[in-house]
Order: C-alpha cells, then sequence, then structure tokens
C-alpha cells in the first residue's frame, strides 16, 4: 500500500498549525540556521513544539537544512543536527554532501530541490547515500519521473505542485552570489529574475524593453496528481517558507481534496501518510491568493501550441483572478463588465496604456460600480484582476479547522471488573480498569452510557464506534474517569508507538553520476570533497562561494534552465517560431549586462557574466 503525503510549508508555528489543522502530512521548516530561506528560521525549541503537536496526527516534520555549508561551519552545523535529532524531527532535508561524512545520529536524510535531481543517474547515486527522499527537478516532465522511478528502489518521490518558479535549475544559479554577494545556495537569494530587464543586441539595440523577461509564472499542478501519482511520486509539496497561514491554509485545504480524491478511486493501492479528519470552513480556491499566473511548466512536454507561455513577462507581481473588464472610468468610479461580485476592501489591479502593473484598493462597491479612493484612468475594454478577495481573505482569517482522531469505545464488565477498550485510528489500543460493582438497571442505560464518554472535551479525539454495556447502571464518575484514563494512555501509546525513518545504509561502492564536478555542483567543504572522491570523482572544482576572485567570475554561466528566451517569445531557432532575433543576444538592467546562450540540441539556455557585470 503506497502512502501518499502532502507536504506543506511553515514559516513558524503558528503557520505549521494552520497547515496541520487543515490536512497536511508532513511540515517542512527551517531552524536556527542552514536553511535555504534565511528569513524563515525557528529555534529548536519551537520546531519541537511543532514536532509534538504534528506526531500526535502522525504528521512528520522535516526541517530544511539545504545551504551549503563551510569548513569552519562543519561543527557547528554537526551540533544542531544533534540538537534537531532530539528534538524529534523526522528527517532533515539536505543539499551538501558533506553531511554523509560528519559524526551525526541516524536521522533520516531527504536530498532536496538544490541538489538538482533531474536525471535517473543522479538519482540513483543519491539513493545509494542513504538518502530516503528525493526532491526531483521541477523541470521534469511526466515521463521524466517516470524514467526516475523505474531507475530507483525504495527511495520515495518528492515533487513540487504549486508555488512559485526559479528560473534556473535549483542549486545552478550563481547570479545572486556573483554579481551581489549574496549566495542563493546560502539561503540569501536577491531574486534577480525578477527583475525587468532590456533585451539588447550586441550593439546595444533594443529588441524588448523593460520586460522582466526571467520571471517566471506560479508552478500549479493540482489538476495533475493522478498523473504524478502513477508516476511514481510520493509527496506533494507546496512551495512557501515564507507564505503566511491564511496562504498556506488554502493551498493545503486545496491540494488535500485533490489527493483524497485520487485515494478514494483506488483505496487498496493508496492511503494517507496522517491521520485524522480536518473540517474545513471555507471552499479553497487557488486563485485567491498569491500568483503570477499559473503554468503547468514542463510537466507535459514543451507545449506552448495554446500560445501561453511560462514566464510572467509583464510584472513578477500578484495578478490573482481575471475579474471582468472596464465598462467605463470616471475619477474614482470604474463602472465594471464581470461576472463577479467585489467587496468593499478588494485589491484590484491591471495593465495602463504603456503596459505598467498598477494596482488599487476598492473603498466602496455600489452594484457594478467600484469607488476607489483615488482618481484612476483607466481605458473601456482594460482587464481587471482581483489581487485581494476581502471576503475570501476574511473567511481565511477566520477559518478555525480542526482536525480530529477518531476513537472507538467499548464498556465490558465482568468478574467485579468495569473495563473500557479504547482504539483509535492510528492502530493504538489500550484498556482501562476499575474495581467496581455493576448492577443491572430497570431503566435504558446505553444513551447515557454513550453520552458520558462523548464528552471528550478539547482533546484531539472525536468518538466513532461507541459499544455500551446494555442496560447496567455505571455511575458517570466512574466511566468519566475510566474515559480521561484511556485518552491519556493513547496520547502515551502514539508517543510509544510513532515510528521514525532512518538514514539508509550508504553503497560505498557505487560510482558518482560523474567524475567530473564543476564549481555548479556546489562542493564547499573538505567533507563533501572527501564522499565525492571516495564515490569516483576525479577533478572537482569548488563552488563560486569558497573559490574564484572576481576576474574569473567573468564569462561564467551564472544560471543554467530548460526555460528558453527565444522559445518565450516565438523565435525558437529550431523554426517552431516564425519571428526571428539576432544571434547574440543580452539582457540588460542598468549597468548590470548578461549574455544569452541558447543550447538548442539540449534545448536549454543558459545565462552568463559579462565583463560589464561587476
Amino acid at each position: 500500500m503506497r502512502q501518499l503525503e502532502l507536504l506543506a510549508p511553515a514559516k513558524n508555528y503558528d503557520v505549521a498549525m494552520a497547515a496541520i489543522n487543515h490536512g497536511a502530512d508532513a511540515v517542512y521548516m527551517g531552524a536556527e540556521g542552514f536553511g535555504a530561506r534565511s528569513a524563515a528560521c525557528n529555534s529548536i525549541a519551537d520546531v519541537a513544539r511543532v514536532v509534538k503537536r504534528a506526531h500526535e496526527f502522525g504528521v512528520r516534520v522535516y526541517v530544511t537544512f539545504n545551504t551549503l555549508i563551510y569548513d569552519h561551519e562543519l561543527r557547528k552545523a554537526e551540533d544542531m543536527i544533534k540538537a534537531l535529532y532530539r528534538a524529534g524531527v523526522d528527517a532533515l532535508i539536505v543539499q551538501d554532501m558533506g553531511i554523509l561524512r560528519m559524526d551525526i545520529p541516524p536521522i533520516e536524510l531527504h536530498a532536496s530541490t538544490q541538489c538538482d535531481i533531474r536525471s535517473a543517474d543522479k538519482a540513483a547515486f543519491l539513493e545509494s547515500l542513504g538518502f530516503a527522499q528525493l526532491v526531483v527537478a521541477r523541470e521534469l516532465s511526466c515521463g521524466e519521473i517516470s524514467e526516475i522511478r523505474r531507475r530507483t528502489k525504495s527511495a520515495r518521490l518528492e515533487a513540487f505542485v504549486h508555488g512559485a518558479l526559479c528560473v534556473s535549475y535549483s542549486g545552478r544559479c550563481q547570479v545572486s552570489q556573483v554579481l551581489k554577494g549574496r549566495s542563493a545556495n546560502r539561503g540569501e537569494c536577491a531574486q534577480i529574475c525578477r527583475l525587468p530587464f532590456d533585451l539588447v543586441d550586441v550593439n546595444g539595440n533594443v529588441i524588448v524593453n523593460g520586460k522582466h523577461l526571467l520571471s517566471l509564472r506560479d508552478f500549479n499542478l493540482s489538476d495533475r496528481v493522478g498523473s504524478l501519482v502513477e508516476a511514481g511520486v510520493d509527496s506533494f509539496k507546496i512551495e512557501g517558507r515564507l507564505k503566511d497561514a491564511n496562504y498556506v491554509k488554502n493551498a493545503v485545504a486545496y491540494y488535500r481534496r485533490a489527493i483524497d480524491k485520487v485515494i478514494a478511486e483506488a483505496p487498496e493501492r493508496y492511503e494517507r501518510a496522517s491521520k485524522g479528519i480536518s473540517k474545513i470552513d471555507f471552499e479553497p480556491d487557488l486563485r485567491k491568493e498569491f500568483n503570477r499566473g499559473f503554468t503547468h511548466y514542463y510537466f507535459d512536454e514543451r507545449n506552448l501550441a495554446n500560445g501561453k507561455g511560462i514566464a510572467s513577462i509583464d510584472t513578477p507581481k500578484s495578478i490573482g483572478e481575471r475579474a471582468g473588464k472596464v465598462a467605463n472610468c470616471d475619477g474614482k468610479r470604474i463602472t465594471v463588465s464581470s461576472p463577479v461580485q467585489f467587496n468593499n476592501g478588494d485589491g484590484i489591479s491591471y495593465f495602463d496604456r504603456k503596459g505598467n502593473y498598477a494596482g488599487v484598493r476598492v473603498n466602496r462597491v455600489e452594484g457594478n460600480t467600484l469607488i476607489l479612493p483615488q482618481p484612476v484612468r483607466i481605458p473601456q475594454g482594460t482587464v481587471l484582476f482581483r489581487t485581494y478577495d476581502k471576503q475570501f481573505g476574511d473567511r481565511l482569517d477566520a477559518s478555525n479547522a480542526e482536525r480530529k482522531i477518531r476513537v472507538d469505545f467499548n464498556i465490558r464488565v465482568g468478574d467485579g471488573k468495569l473495563m473500557l477498550d479504547a482504539e483509535d485510528e492510528r492502530g493504538n489500543k489500550v484498556s482501562c480498569c476499575e474495581l467496581v460493582t455493576v448492577e443491572p438497571s430497570d431503566k435504558p442505560q446505553s444513551e447515557r452510557q454513550a453520552e458520558v464518554l462523548s464528552k471528550i472535551g478539547n482533546t484531539i479525539y472525536t468518538v466513532g464506534k461507541i459499544t455500551t454495556a446494555g442496560d447496567r447502571f455505571i455511575p458517570a464518575s466512574v466511566l468519566s474517569r475510566l474515559r480521561r484514563s484511556a485518552l491519556e494512555a493513547l496520547d502515551k501509546a502514539q508517543k510509544i508507538n510513532y515510528k521514525y525513518g532512518y538514514r539508509g545504509k550508504e553503497d560505498l561502492s557505487a560510482p558518482c553520476f560523474s567524475s567530473t564536478l564543476t564549481y555548479a555542483d556546489n562542493v564547499a567543504n573538505r567533507l563533501a570533497m572527501q564522499l565525492y572522491k571516495e564515490h569516483g570523482v576525479t577533478d572537482i572544482t569548488p563552488a563560486l562561494e569558497v573559490g574564484r576572485d572576481a576576474a574569473a567570475r567573468r564569462g561564467i554561466t551564472v544560471m543554467h534552465t530548460r526555460y528558453c528566451l527565444r522559445r518565450e517569445l516565438g523565435c525558437c531557432l529550431k523554426g517552431e517560431g516564425g519571428k526571428k532575433l539576432p544571434q547574440q543576444l543580452f539582457l540588460r538592467h542598468g549597468e548590470m549586462l548578461l549574455a544569452l546562450e541558447f543550447d538548442c540540441k539540449a534545448c536549454e539556455m543558459k545565462v552568463k557574466t559579462t565583463g560589464k557585470c561587476e
């Protein structure tokens, strides 16, 4: 029976609780360092608090430990891993292979998306090192994921299904490090891919002016969950460790339904990876939260036949949901032609005559007229987007989803003993007993007994089946005491029976996926270098973070991407677009100048530094 896991981001304890209560099977969060989102750190104590609550539902807690580690940090990293192990963390999501040569407990390890797993050879190698879960690259097609599944044995496959996309292969983006001294592989990405660029030729002539040419739309595979399952994906990951609780509530609730639908259609093959039923008091809608427009990216192969690209070239900001067109604009009053019911406090956006993105908050709604706080000039026919639905946001703010574990009770009487059996959906079984004589009653007692057992108060449990003792009188105080004892015993049983995964055994004879590693393979410390050499690597260029001076960084690849700007603009060199572009192309933002190189055979693009990039 395959377990399917919905994996949610958690910026902090409160967001983790929102994810768990709304149906996540696992959460991932940062600790006090070494996580690839430096703005999303949590103390060991807070991580332990999340673990305690999560494990009650069989929800797993993964800590992102996926930055590069420098030699002088190895001892600190080692100590932190030991502390996380003591806190009960289920697994570490890691990039740096030096961790495998540290003196650490046998904690389960997951290979981060920063490991750039887009080939079956690399996936098989990482599995041979003992990784229990592999996060495949977001650029992969369904067929490529299936091939990785065929080439691996027992490692679980994890795939992103929703959220922001990096334009570069994850882990292979050095542009922030080279241009700003801020390493994306150290959690300090400067978001250069979201900047506006001019596309220019070798003579500086502007071909495209001031567009966000490297900014991608947001990932959304909610309608491809079934295909992902068939391809071999076990864990479905929502991106967003910097997102707030409302974003996480909405996304988790939406994907919970999608995954549960797959399970319901084949219950003999699939099951949830955690326990407990969440009661959601709103209708989830992915369009209502931050999004740059959605894309399947390359999951369905390279298909642009529908005329839609994969980039959000006009703006890197949230577009939200399409909400009709402007029928008339008169100062502060906009009359709209729209099926959408607007609300006071909504946020709307549009593109002005020059193609610039603009947004404004709605003060008041009068029928199909929106009253704004300041005058605007929007041409008739302009498409409006709703970037914030005030009514929906209020519902999410007020959402108090509860997650409960079903427990069945059975009362038994015999030999001067009153026994209460309790069994929960997690598989825990306990029995509590009191020495008490129970006499028959001439009045019905079953309903009364069930009522006493159902009073479980502010616990994580909900009562399922109750088997009573028939028409026998049992003092309510006695039965209440047994109920409390049974629930406390179930809590203890869950802690005792909780199953941890552990780091797999490393196959020391397994050859590395390549005998040569470049700076883009991110070897940043002596332990990582040791591991690779032990697995047959003979030539290792250290990561840029620990090698090469500024002069040596000119003319090197700082982004490697499956996204191709020629293709996006309808100018593919393979003849798939009618328009033509000059052979040599550059991206320019202020004094920043980046050269583009196109590998048509591999259908990839590389972004390189030039002499003017320092």
